[in-house]
């Protein structure tokens, strides 16, 4: 005997619990399915355990999609603050870290059972360690049944289908491509994935000439394709890492140069002129120390400014130059550490296939994909839960 519900939600992370939440409190019956033992994986590492589970400033601007407008209905139906008024009615203390993102005073798990909490009053039902084995379309003759989906825990049958089954970052706390699976066997068309959110991986002539920094970490601004970034930078082992990076990675492609301003906001060339007319004599790499870790200082002069002639020696011409280094250092990553480390997976479901404002695929009725699975991808700092938090939302409106 199969199961019957009204809404079957494949996946019980944020943006499935968000859905459940929203359809259940509609008087909708909903079932959540999720392959792994506890829910909210990703919510409870993220964060550093604390999750930034909003960014005040979310808006459209701050996501990666083929159709930048398509996060438009979406975000602006459900806010920041819908999500912080959750917070507030259930007690959580948090704080504002920096740029608009909000974490947790506590731990992640308080988020976590925020949503279950929720889920639990709306009536919304789990199974867990549940393994999708096969998606069937039922015929019309069943309806308003419209899918039999076949199950480790048994079959089920729903009117409404919602695949919130995430991307393929962090495969350790479950990630797998099956949303994308889905997407396929009902014909609709994936933008390329990617891992996003990452570090990046030196090339192997800049890995020799970098080794022996990894722990450094310096303030600078990076730019990939016209994008710029302002926080700080660190050095890997592998190459770089560090919250300008992770967010500069989010519009990188192979091939693509990064450029990064050792000392945003600074004209260091003008900042040595002045030493030299003030008569200063020190060396440039003592001087550049200054200003930069002194590691960073002295690899950078090995590299690009070997002669230690003092500062009265040294042309204008010299200085120019070796400035215009220092704010322009310019790279071609080898590739992205990748999908074990990558915070979010850019790229997804195509977002012509589906509807702005319901989610629910143009092809298929009461098919749904929301949140990470689909071609929308937010910012580090927040943006990528209010896009669960939102997406679910919106589903949940018309289940």
């Amino acid at each position: 005997m199969s199961t019957q519900t009204e809404v079957l939600i494949l996946g019980a992370g944020g943006a499935g619990m968000m859905c459940a939440i929203q359809a259940g409190k509609r008087g909708r019956k909903v079932i959540l399915l999720d392959h792994a033992r506890k829910v909210g994986g990703k919510i409870l590492i993220s964060g550093g355990g604390r999750c930034n589970f909003t960014n005040l400033g979310a808006s459209p601007n701050q996501y990666v999609s083929n159709n930048p407008h398509f996060a438009k209905s979406a975000l602006a139906r459900f806010t920041p603050q819908d999500f912080i008024d959750l917070v507030n009615d259930h007690g959580i203390a948090y704080h504002e870290k920096k740029l608009g993102q909000q974490f947790c005073d506590g731990s992640a798990q308080q988020i976590v059972d925020l949503l279950m909490d929720e889920c639990k009053s709306a009536n919304a039902e789990f199974r867990l360690e549940t393994r999708v084995n096969l998606i069937e379309p039922l015929s019309p003759e069943r309806a308003p049944l419209r899918f039999k989906v076949f199950t480790s825990s048994g079959e089920f049958e729903c009117e409404s289908l919602v695949v919130a089954t995430g991307g393929l970052s962090i495969p350790k706390i479950g990630a797998t491509g099956f949303g994308y699976e889905v997407a396929k066997q009902f014909g609709l068309s994936l933008v390329d994935r990617a891992a996003a959110l990452d570090g990046f991986v030196l090339n192997r002539e800049d890995e020799i000439r970098f080794q022996g920094l990894a722990g450094l970490s310096f303030d600078s601004t990076i730019e990939v394709r016209g994008k710029i970034f302002r926080e700080a930078i660190l050095f890997t082992h592998a190459g770089l890492s560090g919250p300008a990076t992770l967010q500069a990675s989010l519009h990188w492609y192979p091939g693509d140069a990064v450029k990064v301003d050792l000392l945003p906001g600074l004209e260091v060339f003008e900042w040595f002129l002045q030493k030299k007319k003030s008569g200063n004599k020190s060396i440039v790499k003592n001087l550049l120390s200054e200003l930069l870790p002194a590691r960073l200082a002295e690899r950078f002069c090995e590299l690009h400014f070997p002669d230690p002639r003092p500062l009265p020696d040294v042309s204008e011409k010299e200085l120019k130059s070796f400035c215009g280094v220092l704010k322009a250092w310019t790279f071609i990553p080898k590739e992205t550490v990748g999908y074990s480390k990558a915070e979010v997976t850019r790229g997804g479901v195509d977002t012509q296939e589906l509807s702005s404002k319901t989610l629910e695929t143009k092809k298929v009725p009461g098919l749904y994909f929301i949140g990470e699975v689909v071609d929308v991808t937010g910012w580090l700092g927040g943006y990528n839960f209010q896009w669960a938090w939102a997406s679910g939302a919106a589903a949940g409106a018309v289940v």
